[in-house]
């Protein structure tokens, strides 16, 4: 079976909670996904979330993956056999959850709160953390300015925190976040277009308002293992092992398949991770 991650990786990513993996989509790669990004489909389909200081984040989501670039990414054997190898499943056990276009545009593009991806997820009824694994793909530079993703190296060791609104976001108990503070390494995730970030459901993490004028777009795609069925969810693409894709299958497709996909509204939110 192919490898995707070295021994090295893997044990970093165990030991810290998140991996960085430089340039695992080409420049050709980056830029179709960064225009299926831009797509009106993706683009009208965008729910505001706002933060403490009234400053408002866009993305766009979705549960089942399609024919179309996002769908062919998240689908792709270098991402599917990657997120096996983190979990210490077989490929075949990875299934797809949602996926979801972060839109943090240049000046006005809002915070998120620190919060664990399975602070919101166990109350979708998900019994085991270490089934479930976040990926985050840059379509853009993610720098401090931009608001990049910012991590607590280690904290997917602690128990699952309690998370409440904050705002029009849940965010993780701050008297448990100061104290996580005190011990773990505060990490800034910055990526180049075509980087991708893999980090543990159960990490803290957070990221800052965009205060440059430069825009910060990626697609995240969240994992979960077969076995690991939920109570209280409705999306039951979460529990069908994913139709994987040769990795060539992206370029090949380009923009012929049109962005076909059911989105989620925000009046049928309901305690989905959004970062």
């Amino acid at each position: 079976m192919k490898k995707i991650l070295s021994d090295e990786e893997f044990r970093s990513f165990q030991q810290a909670g998140y991996l960085i993996c430089r340039t695992m989509f080409s420049e050709e790669e980056t830029a179709l996904l960064y225009k299926t990004a831009t797509d009106d489909a993706i683009t009208t389909n965008a729910m505001d979330f706002r933060d403490t200081t009234g400053k408002d984040t866009k993305l766009t989501l979705w549960f089942t993956p399609g024919e179309d670039a996002f769908g062919l990414m998240s689908r792709s054997e270098r991402l599917v056999y990657a997120v096996g190898e983190l979990l210490q499943n077989k490929p075949e056990e990875v299934c797809h959850f949602h996926s979801k276009v972060m839109q943090k545009q240049p000046l006005t593009g809002g915070a998120w709160e620190w919060h664990q991806d399975y602070g919101y997820w166990y109350k979708n009824g998900f019994l085991y953390p270490d089934a479930m694994i976040s990926v985050m793909v840059a379509l853009t530079e993610a720098t401090k300015e931009n608001g990049c993703l910012q991590v607590m190296k280690g904290s997917h060791k602690m128990q699952r925190f309690e998370h409440n609104f904050v705002g029009e976001q849940q965010g993780a108990d701050i008297d448990f976040v100061q104290e996580a503070a005190k011990i773990c390494e505060l990490v800034y995730c910055e990526l180049q277009p075509g980087d991708v970030l893999f980090f543990h459901s159960n990490i803290l993490h957070r990221s800052d308002a965009n205060t440059s004028g430069k825009s910060r777009w990626s697609v995240i795609s969240a994992y979960n293992l077969s076995y690991n069925k939920p109570f209280r969810e409705k999306h039951l693409s979460c529990i069908e092992p994913i139709r994987i894709v040769a990795d060539s299958a992206l370029l090949a497709a380009g923009t012929q398949q049109p962005v076909q996909v059911d989105f989620l509204k925000k009046q049928d939110e309901i305690t989905l991770h959004v970062k």
